[in-house]
């Protein structure tokens, strides 16, 4: 049964980061009601041998079950004056409250201290004023040329060699086996890697350019202070390499054939044309994530807040998962160094929220059946079917955000001098 607020004595104290306690304490007599009541109850389920069922004397139940009855008041007890407390506050909590401190005995009142966190209710006095530099979206032919190379590595084939030593680049069959004192030390064991991408230590891949196909040699290898097996860092190793066998990779010519077969594309010069713009569309996108982080920063510097760890908890939970699996102490090493990071996107995202309500920029019904239909024709699909597949999906919470943002966003660029990049600087 609730508990009337009333009744209760309630102090409010006001912590860092929107933290807030709640020191409360419910009267002895209301405490001892409650306990004849779950004592009653317990009398009445209860069978015990001499007493008929439901009529077990409640000094029976007592000495029987008396500390079963106390965890189980204490616990309906803080539990129902917890919520007595916060209504009768007019508290929100947005985490889950912390018990810090119970204190009672029989006879006597019961208090307890309970912490949460609250949503921050932020001001923001300054929100337009600001300098921005915008990044050049501009694409060169450098950046063409390395996606034709990229282009060109997938396309192209391994062809077997059978003379010279491996170069960077190369793929060699290996035979590795682990020496000591010379002699063989464990079975041989066969790898398959390509030179130059890391996919061996330093020691190795220069050890595998010395040899040429079906030569063996004995060489001293040291594991980088990187390695991914900690006990092994620094450690040398005596091993016996044989190079099994080895490929080049030939790669296409640049020519029509190739843009042809690599897409819808008549010539190299229409590809080219394609890849500068996409490349051009993605620096473009680029460009204007940079500003708009450069104006919430800008925003958040003008007007300084905190905010609850427990959102910071949350972001970093939805970010990392709970780290099932991975090794407890790297998994909070890695939480705890991307905190900072985590708290920044956090206020970042409740600027957006206030002023989005700040100049009424929240999507509204309108703007999203709008989206909706742009969707829709893009995939020739009926309105009405992407709606009820963004709501089962959960997306449609989503796609109002991103309506929102772009409002919020496209309001702010225009309250501040958003400039180009210059390109002497």
């Amino acid at each position: 049964m609730p508990i009337d607020a009333s009744v209760l004595t309630i102090d409010l104290e006001e912590r860092a980061a929107w933290r807030r306690a709640l020191k409360v304490t419910v009267p002895a007599e209301v405490v001892s009601a409650e306990r004849q009541k779950i004592t009653s109850r317990i009398a009445k389920q209860v069978r015990m041998p001499g007493f008929r069922a439901g009529r077990t004397p409640p000094s029976v139940v007592e000495k029987k079950y008396g500390q079963a009855v106390n965890r189980e008041l204490v616990d309906q007890m803080v539990s129902d004056a917890y919520q007595a407390a916060l209504e009768q506050s007019e508290q929100r909590p947005i985490s889950e409250g912390e018990i810090e401190d119970i204190s009672w005995q029989p006879e006597q009142d019961l208090r307890f201290e309970i912490t949460f966190d609250v949503r921050p209710e932020i001001e923001l006095s300054r929100v337009s004023g600001f300098s921005v530099e915008r990044p050049s979206a501009a694409v060169g032919d450098t950046e063409i040329d390395q996606v034709i190379e990229r282009l060109r590595d997938q396309n192209g084939a391994w062809r077997p060699v059978e003379e010279g030593r491996p170069t960077a680049g190369d793929m060699v069959s290996l035979t590795a086996t682990q020496l000591e004192d010379g002699e063989p030390d464990a079975e041989p064991q066969e790898y398959d890697l390509v030179l130059g991408q890391g996919e061996a230590i330093e020691d190795v891949e220069a050890a595998v350019y010395t040899l040429g196909v079906g030569e063996t040699g004995d060489f001293t290898v040291t594991f980088p202070d990187d390695f991914p097996n900690e006990e092994r860092r620094g450690d040398t190793q005596e091993i016996r390499l044989e190079v099994r066998a080895r490929k080049v990779r030939d790669l296409p010519d640049v020519d029509d054939e190739f843009a042809q077969s690599v897409g819808d594309f008549e010539s190299v010069d229409d590809l080219r044309a394609r890849i500068r713009e996409d490349l051009e569309k993605e620096a473009t996108s680029q460009a204007e994530a940079v500003v708009r982080g450069q104006l919430l920063d800008h925003i958040i510097a003008a007007n300084p807040f905190d905010v609850p760890i427990s959102m910071v908890n949350r972001y970093l939970d939805q970010v990392l998962g709970d780290g099932e699996g991975a090794d407890p102490q790297r998994f909070a090493q890695a939480r705890e160094s991307v905190k900072g990071e985590a708290e920044r996107a956090v206020k970042r995202m409740m600027v957006i929220e206030r002023i989005a309500d700040m100049q009424s920029l929240a999507a509204d019904d309108d703007q999203i059946d709008e989206r909706v239909q742009e969707i829709a024709d893009a995939n020739d699909t009926p309105a009405a079917k992407v709606y009820a597949e963004l709501q089962k999906s959960g997306n449609l919470e989503r796609l109002e955000r991103e309506i929102t943002e772009r409002r919020v966003f496209d309001w702010l660029i225009e309250q501040s001098d958003i400039r180009p990049t210059d390109p002497t600087s």
